[in-house]
């Protein structure tokens, strides 16, 4: 029997979407091979236990894991689920790609590289390629992947300048068109989404690890500028690149932000370890619940890479967390004071 979690509207735009969703950054091979048999049992595990939240991205594996998410949203009815990709990267043929080694983060026998290209005509050939390699007729959400200077450096003035120019009216037109339901970004910094919503309304920012237990800075002006905008928090990284996951009293090298975890946040997740023996917590369980207590926060989307990992995610998600234990992680001054908590059993 599939569980049922709770939907939350996305923005404006007349969509519920699952408060856990599916990360699919995985099935395109993210740092490891995934096999084909593992990938659709993954995918079939998660549509069972009643995920209905997909994000992909022709990044993921160069094309890879937008062909496996199609393949397992064919079979289904429309009804069923909602399906985000993203635009940005122009997936291009490369004879000589080494498929042996991992690009990029992934190991991919896909022959292909990225080309950035925010443009109109980029955007749209970006989107028209998704919906081949998904073999999908309809995508609900279209995120912009990758804006910012976390990503484009030097270049951001450049590319941030072609998408105000041309590819967010790109945006503005299939959705008005109806060949899709909402627009947002896809990104790893808060900066970017504060300056897309100078130039045009978006429905939801897909913000990877910047809200969480060891972070909480966007409370006091990005989260409400959200409210206020219309726009809803898609939260992928929930453990923060894994650190919230694996914890730091029995795991020698814990990452955070993509890198080795530095002493600080290795000490202040140590602390949170600590109350949560005392409240008998999973750390994992506090890090996915905690962010959606804020009303700008309609999912949160790990990672899942195998079947295994579905269920002990949604077992997670489903943990009943006493209220004490949010108290006591304030009271030791690490989350904010003002930070919205989950009421037990409130998660699903």
């Amino acid at each position: 029997m599939k569980n049922t979690f709770k939907t939350r509207p996305l923005g404006k735009t007349g969509i519920g979407i699952s408060a856990l969703g599916f990360g699919a950054a995985s099935m395109g091979n993210l740092y490891q091979a995934v096999s084909d048999e593992q990938a659709k049992s993954t995918l079939a595990a998660a549509i069972d236990v009643g995920i209905s939240l997909f994000d992909t991205a022709p990044r993921y594996g160069a094309g890879l894991s937008e062909r496996r998410v199609g393949d397992a949203l064919r079979v289904l009815d429309k009804q069923e689920y909602i399906l985000s990709t993203k635009v940005g990267r122009l997936i291009k043929p490369d004879p000589h790609a080494d498929v042996t080694q991992l690009r990029h983060g992934f190991a991919t026998p896909m022959p292909f590289d990225a080309q950035y290209d925010y443009s109109y005509d980029g955007i749209m050939r970006s989107f028209e390629d998704s919906q081949q390699r998904l073999g999908l007729a309809e995508i609900d959400i279209l995120l912009v992947h990758d804006l910012g200077v976390d990503t484009h450096a030097e270049r951001d003035a450049f590319y941030f300048m072609q998408f105000e120019q041309g590819g967010y009216r790109a945006l503005e037109e299939l959705k008005a068109s109806g060949q899709i339901k909402a627009v947002g970004l896809g990104v790893n910094e808060v900066e970017i989404c504060q300056r897309a919503m100078t130039i045009g309304q978006f429905d939801c920012f897909l913000l990877a690890g910047r809200y969480s237990l060891l972070e909480q800075q966007p409370l006091d002006d990005f989260l409400p500028a959200c409210i206020d905008h219309g726009a809803s928090i898609i939260l992928g990284g929930p453990y923060n690149s894994g650190i919230l996951a694996t914890g730091a009293r029995n795991f020698q090298n814990p990452y955070y932000n993509y890198q080795p975890a530095p002493q600080e946040i290795i000490d202040k997740v140590g602390k949170i370890e600590d109350i949560c023996v005392d409240h008998n917590v999973t750390l994992a369980a506090a890090a996915l619940q905690f962010p959606l207590a804020h009303p700008a926060v309609a999912s949160v989307i790990p990672g899942l890479g195998n079947e295994k990992r579905v269920h002990k995610t949604v077992e997670l998600f489903n943990q009943v967390i006493p209220n004490q234990f949010w108290q006591d992680l304030k009271t030791a001054g690490l989350i904010a004071q003002h930070a919205p908590t989950p009421e037990s059993g409130d998660a699903s």
